[in-house]
């Protein structure tokens, strides 16, 4: 079936280009005109003319330029679509022996320019008639079949142009992609953060634990790495007196592929000077609040679960009005553990992990909690945030705060006052999604020397994400860093909430894919 397939299309693509070797020969332009003098858009015209009747658009005069995709061909029409939409054209009998005759027959997917005047169906669908028309780029390649489409997922990914072309769904997920990150920075800039931008090529990776991709500077010659996050340079810029700075970034970590990882993502981190992360999360809670209603029009997320055919089995309501959840990891750990594991969860050894270490060791491996070479130099604080990961983090579903984590897996963050074990730090999760990680900075130099060399000591024992010793960010540190609150905020897993999509792949335009076998 597949080769019988190849071979049609194959036969198509040759008819194709036999007649763009004659349009050569016909046009001065070679087949390719430079320009066309696009002055209207199919959604402009929907708006302005929509609501008129079949008369009152016989009776005007004035002509209309618009450019586009043919999507469908219905006798004398032709459906075209651009950036806004689609409007149909209509060809006379004169004009349409004059395209033949210059063009030969029009295909699905050629792009044409029209100039005329508006009128209405029969039906009352919006039309130009065509007084003049221009054959702009010809398609070599037949677009998928109108009721089939372009279904196969890896094709999509692979080939998001033609995905583009064909799919309106696709088209408006990345068009709320746009419109989430300009609401982001006019959000930040309407409160004086200045956007900056830091190195993507740097000589220590930092500001995550992450494992990184390596490169090589010949002029320098030195080994550099891919940033995995912008965090140190801009708290360097908070150092130098840029109180309240971010940056929308790319970031890249060498990790496996999920449908919420891919090797290349986008973040937005912004620091306060003279501020703590209860800020933040206020300010969070108002920034995705206003993106929620400005964006999608209402405070209502809404997400579908569907089964292997595609078919919704449940609708989840995510109430981004209401004020967010904000509890401890802890709680969190006995609030959702409760249920599946109320007989192995014990409260006073998570409460008081370092006095009840060995107990703490076996509730997270009775939790389902794995051992690995790397699990040898866990502390306490480690198995804590191991047991939350395993029975609580997935069930997280409405917009909440997890707050209180263990100095041990947060080396960037402030000890808190009262409780040195835990730090001042939250993340934020909807639908059991980790969507953003803020905390109050850690600004003594000396506890930032220890904590980078313990992550040192982790990396020695195997742990490949751990953090390298930034002796220049110490000394940064000491000239001086502001009380500071800072946060990351990942761009693609908010997208893929606000879209409704099921894998990070659907909201990046060119995810990273296999190569196809030769």
């Amino acid at each position: 079936m597949t080769d019988q397939v190849n071979q049609d299309e194959n036969k198509l693509i040759a008819e194709r280009r036999s007649k763009l070797a004659q349009i050569r020969e016909n046009c001065p332009a070679n087949g390719h005109p430079n320009k066309f003098d696009r002055k209207h858009y199919a959604a402009d015209l929907q708006a302005e003319h929509g609501e008129k009747d079949k008369e009152t658009l016989e009776a005007e005069t004035a002509e209309y330029s618009i450019a586009g995709r043919v999507m469908a061909k219905r006798g004398p029409f032709l459906v075209l679509q651009d950036m806004t939409g689609r409007i149909q054209a209509y060809a006379h009998k004169t004009v349409q022996k004059d395209i033949k005759e210059r063009w030969g027959t029009l295909d699905i997917g050629d792009i044409v320019g029209v100039t005329g005047t508006m009128h209405m169906s029969g039906k009352g669908d919006l039309y130009v008639n065509m007084d003049k028309y221009e054959l702009l780029t010809k398609s070599l390649r037949p677009l998928p079949e109108k009721f089939h489409g372009l279904s196969d997922q890896e094709t999509k990914y692979r080939q998001r142009y033609v995905d583009l072309i064909i799919n309106e769904d696709t088209r408006n997920t990345f068009k709320i992609r746009s419109k989430i990150v300009d609401g982001i920075r006019k959000f930040l800039t309407e409160r004086d953060f200045m956007e900056v931008e830091t190195p993507m090529l740097q000589t220590i990776p930092g500001g995550a634990t992450a494992k990184p991709f390596k490169t090589f500077h010949n002029a320098l010659d030195i080994e550099m790495f891919m940033r995995i996050a912008p965090e140190l340079y801009l708290k360097r810029l908070v150092v130098g007196g840029f109180e309240k700075v971010f940056e929308i970034n790319r970031n890249f970590r060498n990790e496996g592929l999920s449908s919420r990882h891919n090797p290349e993502f986008t973040m937005i981190e912004f620091y306060q000077a003279y501020a703590d992360y209860h800020d933040l999360m206020n300010l969070t809670e108002e920034m995705l609040r206003t993106l929620a209603e400005d964006v999608m029009g209402t405070s209502i997320i809404r997400n579908t679960v569907k089964n292997t055919d595609g078919e919704v089995v449940e609708e989840k309501l995510y109430d981004f009005g209401k004020p967010f959840e904000r509890l401890s990891m802890v709680d969190a750990i006995l609030k959702y553990g409760k249920e599946a594991h109320s007989n192995v969860l014990d409260e006073n050894i998570l409460r008081n992990p370092e006095a009840n270490f060995d107990a703490l060791k076996a509730m997270a491996k009775q939790v389902g909690v794995k051992q690995t070479e790397a699990s040898k130099v866990w502390g306490a604080g480690k198995y804590i945030c191991e047991i939350f990961e395993e029975v609580a983090e997935h069930l997280l579903d409405q917009p909440t705060f997890i707050t209180e984590y263990p100095w041990e897996v947060s080396p960037l963050a402030r000890r808190n006052d009262e409780n040195p074990f835990i730090t001042d730090r939250f993340e934020f999760f909807v639908g059991g999604r980790e969507l953003a990680n803020g905390f109050s900075e850690l600004n003594d130099a000396e506890d930032q020397a220890e904590r980078f060399k313990r992550q040192v000591e982790e990396k020695d024992a195997g742990d490949d994400e751990a953090m390298h010793f930034d002796e220049d960010y110490i000394q940064a540190l000491e000239y001086g860093l502001p009380p500071t609150a800072g946060e990351g905020i990942g761009i693609d897993r908010l997208v893929m909430l606000f879209t409704d999509s099921p894998t990070i792949k659907d909201v990046i335009l060119f995810p990273h894919m296999r190569p196809l076998a030769e």
